[in-house]
């Protein structure tokens, strides 16, 4: 075990190294100069047609709606690394790492948008009428790279398993029993069978649940992180002087390199920010690419909204309510357990409960949205096999119970190791590819209809 975890801690320092992490964030920057910042140029619009059209409902016969779709992908990627995570980029890289964040969400916007109208334009229909997609669809069929593509489905099958399963069911299960004495078996179980009565539905019941409940956990969350900013709104000045000064200060840190302050904070911020909104990973394409939209720009729009839900809202929020704390100076508490006491801190035994209720919910989410990009990308390899759908289903199920009860620190940094390996195939797909979302988008604006896809 030992010998196996000292060679993905090997894998690991490259895969959320400096090289990888700037080759992430550069291609946000690059796609962000090519379509004239659109995530900023065109605010208005993609506005109008995310968040303007949430009211509205729309038939999408056997596939999900454009924000079932997002609400899927948002259930996938806000988990607990919303809540956790940030508090651990705080504690390692300074306050500093979250203005770093910031910077990788506002070009992982565009990462996010070309994923997706690129899933959506390579995307295929079965028999059924149901549509179906990815990276794996538009490395093979656009890119011409089919092992590559296979590569990338490997990667998400088993990083479905870890980081989007065990993982996930462990933190409910841990939470459930340290705030309620559940036995984490007990909770293990009765969360299996809740995810089987989703995910043996199919996408279209997975999507149903997401879109009442992620608009439901996000609300609930950030209330409650409002609330706890009003009762120490004195301290959110300083708060934002510490993300500033620290974020671009040259100090050196325990005798280190001048420099070496920043240096973190950057590392750490692009990590939490990217691993956050999974832009660049190619997770999210996946469930985007079974919208019944005709049309992949604008449902490029609802991965820029993504991206701004995950990063500027939430885990902004999560932030702000850890700095305004103060409890991440001493580097006494780290991840899950310092963000829970900020809460408590602010809100008594009522914000520790809240902040659990968030987190199983935030878990919950994750579980039924990968349980879908795992089945998909296990598709791709077995030809759409229905007999190896049905046992997919049954060993994540299994894996639920599993999760509940082990100690996953191994799970933790092999599951980790392969979220970020997905993104190799993905952004050489995406990078070889650019020059179509450029020109899509650019047809685009000049008659949004000549870009419709066609049944």
């Amino acid at each position: 075990m030992d010998k196996i975890a000292s060679i993905n801690n090997i894998i690991n320092s490259f895969v959320w190294g400096p090289v990888m992490l700037s080759l992430l964030v550069g291609t946000g920057i690059y796609i962000s100069i090519r379509t004239n910042f659109l995530q900023v140029s065109k605010i208005v619009l993609w506005c109008k047609l995310t968040l303007g059209a949430l009211g509205k409902k729309k038939d999408s016969g056997v596939n999900v709606s454009p924000f079932q779709a997002v609400a899927t992908a948002l259930a996938a990627t806000v988990g607990t690394g919303n809540i956790a995570g940030i508090a651990t980029a705080i504690v390692a890289g300074g306050p500093g790492a979250v203005f770093w964040m910031w910077v990788s969400a506002f070009f992982g916007m565009m990462t996010k948008y070309a994923e997706v109208v690129l899933a959506v334009k390579f995307r295929e229909t079965n028999e059924g009428g149901v549509r179906y997609g990815g990276p794996m669809y538009y490395i093979s069929k656009g890119a011409k790279l089919p092992w590559l593509a296979s590569t990338f489905a490997f990667f998400c099958t088993f990083a479905s398993f870890g980081i989007g399963n065990m993982t996930q069911a462990n933190s409910i299960a841990s939470a459930v029993s340290s705030n309620f004495g559940v036995a984490p078996l007990i909770t293990g179980v009765v969360l299996a069978i809740l995810v089987f009565l989703v995910i043996v539905g199919g996408i279209k019941r997975i999507a149903s649940l997401t879109e009442l409940l992620v608009p439901f956990m996000a609300i609930l969350y950030v209330t409650i992180a409002i609330i706890v900013l009003i009762v120490n709104f004195t301290k959110i000045p300083d708060a934002f002087a510490e993300i500033f000064s620290t974020a671009f200060s040259f100090k050196s840190v325990g005798g280190g390199i001048m420099g070496y302050a920043i240096t973190r904070a950057m590392r750490f911020g692009f990590a939490r920010g990217v691993f956050s909104n999974e832009a660049g990973l190619g997770s999210a394409p996946i469930v985007h690419a079974a919208s019944s939209t005709k049309n992949p720009v604008e449902q490029g729009f609802w991965g820029i909204f993504e991206v701004f839900v995950d990063t500027i809202i939430i885990c902004s929020l999560t932030a702000l309510v850890v700095l305004t704390s103060g409890l991440y100076v001493d580097g006494k508490l780290d991840g899950a357990a310092l963000t829970s006491a900020a809460f408590s801190g602010a809100l008594g035994k009522f914000g520790g409960i809240a902040l659990t209720f968030a987190l199983v919910c935030f878990a919950f989410s994750t579980l039924v949205g990968w349980s879908y990009y795992g089945e998909r990308s296990l598709g791709y390899l077995t030809g759409n096999n229905k007999i190896m759908a049905y046992l997919y289903k049954a060993v994540f199920i299994a894996c639920i119970v599993i999760g509940s009860i082990m100690e996953l620190t191994l799970v933790w940094g092999i599951s980790d190791t392969l979220n970020g390996l997905m993104a190799i195939p993905n952004l050489i797909g995406v990078l070889i590819l650019s020059g179509l979302v450029f020109k899509i988008t650019k047809d685009y604006f000049k008659d949004p209809s000549s870009v419709e896809m066609k049944d």
